[in-house]
């Protein structure tokens, strides 16, 4: 097999059962968005407070801000149950969770002092500390804590003739938002199957949303999306289109990712009754963090860290993705280095 090759995942026995279990789901993934949405407040506008003064004022109260990323993401889901979590839990203070591009753009928000809190792929925040990729130089952030994993998520109609990344050529490809941690990875699975993003397929940089939209009525044959399990927009094209869509195996691509980048690209795969595919699906994994600008006060930053562990149960009930915030793995941050406060707070809830 070449480089860049995939092959294709199984996909077109249906079942009965599985189109009864993403029904549910889609009720489910419903529900979990209307409790998120009540601590989302979509685009942050001028009048509204906050954008680092938490992180700058102390922990004394006021408005935290939190970036998260496409409104049918998990990111969005979560940050508005976070949101939510500490109006009701941390007196003083008044939580919004914004919709953003994700984590490119949240991490620039985060150092512009736009953004409190922002949710962030690993990868692009690497990237940032190190002044690589979308950074020019390093930038002055630091994590809470790890949070679960991202699953890369390659979704082509089966009309559309492609069979792998490389057959991507000269088709209508989504690659997620602008400045999202999506179009990062979009970007480097092309390229390590040897196709430029820039000129060798027609790209169309959009929103898990847009994308959506256009899966649905063929104006796009492929999309990228990097999302914890399950997404709802992913849940919503598998169900509504069945099998005229399947998910790309991608582990002949990890070997690739981790020479060029490193371990921070892990092997994982999709379970068959995400989506209701009909096996598993080998994808490439990257944690998400929780990352704030440098200095952000310790005191805080100790308190939104107990939060998310004593309340964990809370926001599995908005996304299940949320089962895997771990303490075994909350340390593991590297190379993004964890706020002082954080770190103590890790320590008295005992992780490793």
């Amino acid at each position: 097999m070449t480089k860049g090759a995939q092959r294709r995942s199984p996909s077109r026995d249906r079942r009965p059962h599985h189109r009864r279990t993403l029904l549910l789901r889609l009720g489910v993934a419903a529900l979990a968005g209307a409790l998120a949405f009540s601590g989302c407040g979509g685009k942050r506008t001028d009048t509204e407070t906050g954008g680092g003064g938490a992180g700058e004022s102390g922990s004394t109260g006021g408005r935290l801000t939190i970036a998260t990323g496409n409104t049918t993401g998990v990111y969005y889901q979560l940050g508005g149950g976070l949101a939510r979590l500490i109006d009701q839990n941390l007196e003083g203070y008044k939580a919004t969770a914004s919709e953003t591009g994700a984590s490119v753009q949240n991490i620039q928000g985060v150092v512009a002092g736009t953004y409190d809190v922002a949710f962030s792929l690993s990868d692009t925040a690497q990237d940032a500390v190190e002044g690589t990729g979308s950074f020019s130089e390093p930038q002055p952030v630091e994590a809470l804590a790890r949070l679960y994993p991202n699953y890369t998520h390659v979704l082509v109609r089966t009309d559309a003739g492609i069979d792998s990344i490389a057959d991507m050529k000269g088709k209508r490809v989504s690659t997620g938002s602008p400045k999202s941690g999506t179009e990062v990875i979009a970007h480097r699975l092309l390229e390590d199957a040897g196709l430029d993003p820039a000129s060798d397929i027609k790209a169309q940089r959009l929103g898990l949303p847009e994308t959506q939209d256009g899966m649905k009525d063929g104006a796009i044959d492929a999309m990228f999306w990097s999302g914890g399990l399950p997404t709802s927009g992913i849940t919503d094209l598998t169900t509504s289109l069945g099998d005229k869509v399947e998910l790309l195996d991608l582990s002949s691509s990890l070997a690739g990712l981790q020479e060029e980048y490193g371990s921070i690209y892990e092997a994982g795969s999709i379970p068959a009754d995400t989506y209701g595919q009909a096996a598993d699906v080998p994808t490439i994994v990257v944690p998400n963090v929780l990352v704030v600008k440098k200095g952000f006060d310790a005191e805080l930053a100790g308190k939104l860290v107990k939060l998310i562990f004593d309340e964990r149960a809370a926001l599995e009930k908005v996304n299940p993705a949320a089962a895997d915030i771990t303490l075994e793995l909350a340390r593991k941050t590297d190379p993004i280095p964890l706020n002082e406060g954080a770190s103590k707070a890790l320590d008295d809830l005992g992780a490793k």
